[in-house]
């Protein structure tokens, strides 16, 4: 009766093995992406990493590479279920993230060309690995969507590569202009005296001004730009707050050969650039036109205001440069910010905001030029109101429009609003040409 029994067992040599399906791999799995992912933040807030977009990319890069090198390590050492394939993922984004911090923009191109196929590759194979590797629950609901992520935005990198290069081979109307530091691009049309320069409002571009520079043209010269950072113009090495925007743009007028005097129109945020260049620059300004503009804020306590201004930008320019890097997966185009420059352009400008309303604030008189306030009826409510009679009491000639049915985009998105707006414009050019009062 044992006999049988016992030859009834195999030899233990033929015994199958069992499949590990429980133990620590979960929790390895688990660490090592969470331990990754905090890696990642903290290199990119250290302050030997270099605040620019290739710095901070390079840095959250290295800090993946990590946790994927702890999960082929820690598997490896402390489980029945090694993820050896864990080490490709890690070699690609650890010498990638170390390339970009050490030489920063000079990589960053091509790396833009490289990286999404090969990364795309690499994420597929590592899910049939993991599929064939990981048996466990948590890379049905955890891993492999990550995986799975990571595919997708490598497919999304690559999209926005080409997308980006087509992009820059379109043909760009006006000129790049050098004011030193930076390059910005600037376009004019129309003729006659004054010029018409308009400000578009925070993470706008001139190309959006398309329904009100053509009207404007046919019966003035109009000027629109890129600020630094945005459309064609190129990122400015300084903080881009009112005082700053004034001032490179007194510079590319200057040097992009468009002689004063000037009528300004400036909506919603652009309301506190031209305020400013009429405040630094007021014998080169004729006539203002504020579109919906953002309201002046005068200081309570601007020693204190400044102080956490700066306290606030170091941490802010990292955080924005963060952001920006979506915009190489094709994110922000979601939100119609098309490239890593826009996106990190127009977090900076909001982040400025406090500081751009305070200079704007400085302008307390235009004596008797003309200057129309045009209001959205949309949003219009007393308070806006009350904020928008102040604007026209800069000038002693000056008159007050609400524009019905319009919201505060459609100003210069909408074909009303645009229209209403383009009035405005020729009636100041009108009234500085004339020297006639404005009339409501």
């Amino acid at each position: 009766m044992n006999r049988t029994a016992t030859l009834a067992d195999p030899p233990p040599s033929l015994s199958p093995m069992p499949v590990a399906s429980g133990g620590p791999i979960g929790w390895v799995v688990l660490g090592a992406l969470a331990g990754g992912l905090l890696a990642a933040v903290l290199l990119a807030a250290a302050p030997f990493v270099p605040p620019t977009e290739a710095g901070i990319t390079g840095a959250v890069l290295c800090g993946l590479a990590l946790g994927w090198a702890m999960l082929g390590m820690l598997s490896a050492r402390f489980t029945a279920q090694p993820q050896q394939w864990a080490f490709a993922p890690a070699a690609v984004m650890g010498v990638s993230g170390v390339l970009l911090v050490a030489f920063d923009a000079s990589v960053l191109e091509p790396l833009s060309w490289v990286w999404p196929p090969v990364m795309l590759v690499l994420a597929v194979w590592a899910i049939v690995r993991a599929r064939r590797d990981l048996h466990h629950p948590i890379r049905r609901w955890l891993l492999s969507p990550v995986l799975a992520l990571l595919a997708l935005a490598s497919l999304g990198g690559g999209l926005q590569t080409v997308r980006e290069a087509a992009t820059r081979a379109d043909s760009m109307p006006g000129q790049l202009v050098d004011i030193g530091s930076h390059r910005l691009h600037l376009s004019c049309t129309g003729s006659g005296s004054p010029t018409v320069v308009v400000e578009p409002g925070a993470g706008m571009v001139s190309a959006q001004l398309n329904l009100i520079t053509p009207t404007v043209a046919d019966g003035a010269r109009v000027c629109g730009y890129d600020r630094a950072g945005r459309g064609w113009s190129d990122p400015a090495p300084t903080n881009q707050d009112a005082a700053q925007i004034a001032t490179d743009l007194h510079a590319l007028l200057e040097r992009g050969g468009v002689p004063g005097p000037y009528v300004l129109a400036g909506h919603s945020f652009g309301g506190l650039y031209v305020l400013t260049f009429a405040d630094r620059y007021p014998d080169d300004v004729a006539g203002m036109v504020l579109i919906d503009s953002t309201a002046p804020a005068s200081p309570l306590d601007e020693g204190a205001a400044e102080r956490g201004d700066e306290r606030s930008s170091g941490l802010m320019d990292r955080v924005a440069i963060l952001v920006s890097t979506s915009a190489r997966l094709g994110l922000t185009r979601l939100i119609d910010q098309p490239t890593p420059s826009d996106v990190r352009s127009t977090i900076e400008e909001y982040s400025l905001g406090g500081a751009s309303a305070r200079q704007a604030a400085e302008m307390s008189d235009f004596a008797e030029k003309p200057l129309i306030v045009l209001t959205a009826g949309i949003g219009h409510d007393a308070d806006k109101s009350a904020a928008q009679d102040a604007l026209a009491t800069l000038s002693t000639n000056s008159v007050h429009r609400v524009v019905d049915r319009v919201d505060h985009p459609g100003m210069i998105l909408d074909q009303d609003g645009a229209s209403a707006t383009s009035r405005a414009i020729l009636d100041v050019v009108s009234s500085v040409q004339t020297s006639q009062r404005l009339v409501g």
